[in-house]
């Protein structure tokens, strides 16, 4: 019997798919040795293109020696090339020749020393030598090789190092990535001075050729983790990475899930510390928000200041977070469903006021829940599409100024403002913005599970909650850990739901499985370690 094709478009999508990969596969263009071939290749490759500068010089005493740049508009150093790279190479093409062969000597003598430029590399195809003039750096084509010659030269106005204003501190330092990588690296590299950070660039995008490095200590990284990472970037075909968070959605385990599941952020001493703890850093060009993988529930809830303040005071806030948590997912749903199937859970007393407060309001409390949430959904969107003071002044004005005029108007009730209110501060103690926003897209399923079941339609809710968080993982490490590991828990709970004191905290993750699990000596080998010195003294 001839088996029928539920999915004929599947094996047709296929084919396409190949064919599309092998038209995309390009041929190399050789360098030719002759000049004029190569920069009329060069211009019909990059027709069109008024920002690419050709600059043909013609040296020596019969001006028989010819090379040529080729740069990009805005993206090169001007004065760099001028002052070090054309007036050392027009000074030696014009000295008086000493061999017969000196014309042939000159690509030479240029790579040797004779280009004053930090950086000197060569490519012998004239696609390569394109993407490096695309990326802002200048290439040398001299007459007669086949070769050319890149000159590192990339200088663009960018935006001066500043604190991030996502994850502002009290204690902590205050530079921030910007949108230049290499930047970003140095600002990491000085943090960790240690020959065992590794950096490995690739390029993703088709077309952005988006410079992303993968940064690493390697002496204690989890391999099986890095090797996935690299595999992950590797299977990406996209036209264009625009913003990490492109890699973040095509790399993450389950890309259906409102959860992150790699963390990003724009402060290095973050990322510093989450190098140190044997994960891996995504750091990506024209942006300023480097990935770290993997990311866990617990790592969401920890902010970078956790680690600059005393362990007494850092254990309370973490528990205010936790306690924030279900406050700012679970308090409008059950306002609904206490008051729509369950007022004989409430006193006596607080029934009737609750029941009084809502005289008067037209709508059910699910109605008028949800219009105050979208209407505080609303506000926070305004206010971040504007200016910081005036966005903050939006956010906090406009909110208490509607919740106000709806009070008073009988749309909503004097408590349900009370609660939309200590919801909405309840979320922004969550120090993870993407963490938070997945929470609030859950609170409004809850609201409609209470709507419709009651406290039963939250449980439900709770359970499928859950079970979902459970099921994540964050390339192989389960998205509750330490909390869903029973081997070695203990050590890892040190860092979770409070902060012991730093003497205390000697092991790095144990859920991580690193290959060097200690960070620090206990504290009485240090005194034995102390004592034998002061005995040999």
């Amino acid at each position: 019997m001839k088996r029928y094709n539920r999915r004929p478009w599947r094996k047709k999508e296929k084919k396409e798919n190949e064919k599309n990969d092998k038209k995309e596969e390009k041929i190399e263009i050789p360098v030719s040795k002759d000049i004029d071939v190569n920069l009329e290749k060069m211009k019909e490759i990059l027709v069109d293109c008024d920002d690419i500068i050709y600059r043909e010089i013609n040296g020596g005493e019969d001006l028989e020696h010819r090379f040529a740049i080729v740069y990009t508009d805005g993206l090169t150093d001007k004065e760099l090339i001028s002052d070090y790279a054309l007036e050392s190479l027009m000074h030696q093409s014009r000295m008086k020749p000493t061999t017969d062969n000196f014309k042939h000597n000159l690509y030479e003598l240029a790579k040797k020393g004779n280009v004053a430029v930090t950086e000197v590399s060569e490519v012998k195809s004239l696609e390569k030598a394109i993407d490096f003039v695309l990326i802002g750096e200048t290439i040398l084509l001299v007459d007669g090789f086949k070769k050319i010659m890149i000159l590192s030269s990339r200088g663009w106005p960018m935006r001066g190092l500043s604190e991030p204003q996502t994850e502002t501190v009290i204690r902590g330092p205050r530079d921030g990535f910007v949108e230049t990588s290499k930047i970003n690296t140095s600002l990491i590299r000085r943090r960790i001075r240690d020959p065992k950070l590794k950096l490995k660039y690739m390029q993703i995008g088709k077309r952005s050729k988006t410079d992303v490095a993968v940064m690493y200590i390697e002496d204690i990284v989890n391999d099986s983790i890095l090797k996935e990472v690299k595999t992950r970037l590797k299977k990406i075909k996209i036209d264009a990475i625009l913003e990490s968070s492109y890699i973040e959605q095509l790399i993450e385990d389950n890309w259906l899930s409102p959860f992150p599941q790699l963390e990003s952020t724009e402060r290095p001493d973050a990322v510093a510390a989450a190098l140190y703890e044997g994960r891996v850093a995504l750091v990506i060009d024209n942006t300023p928000f480097t990935l770290l993988a993997p990311a866990t529930f617990s790592i969401f809830m920890q902010s970078s200041e956790d680690y600059y303040d005393r362990w007494p005071i850092v254990s309370i806030i973490r528990l205010i977070r936790y306690l924030s948590l279900p406050l700012a997912l679970l308090l409008p749903s059950l306002y609904i469903a206490i008051t729509s199937y369950h007022p004989g859970m409430l006193p006596t007393a607080l029934a009737l006021y609750v029941a009084s407060t809502r005289m008067g309001v037209p709508f059910p409390a699910f109605i008028e829940a949800f219009i105050m949430e979208l209407t505080l959904e609303i506000l926070r969107e305004a206010g971040t599409r504007l200016s910081g003071p005036i966005g903050t002044t939006i956010g906090i004005v406009g909110g208490l100024v509607i919740g106000q005029a709806a009070v008073e108007a009988g749309i909503v009730s004097p408590l349900m403002v009370i609660i939309v209110a200590v919801t909405t501060i309840a979320s922004f103690a969550l120090p993870s913005n993407s963490f938070a926003a997945g929470f609030r897209l859950a609170r409004f399923f809850f609201m409609l599970l209470a709507a419709v079941l009651g406290l039963y339609g939250i449980m439900l809710g709770l359970v499928l909650l859950g079970t979902h968080l459970v099921s994540l993982k964050s390339f192989g490490i389960p998205y509750f850990a330490p909390y869903s590991s029973a081997v070695d828990m203990a050590s890892d709970l040190k860092d979770s739901f409070i902060r012991v004191p730093v003497n205390f905290m000697r092991k790095r993750p144990v859920y991580m499985k690193l290959k060097d699990k200690n960070r620090m000596k206990a504290s009485k080998e240090i005194y034995n370690e102390k004592d034998e010195d002061n005995d040999r003294k």
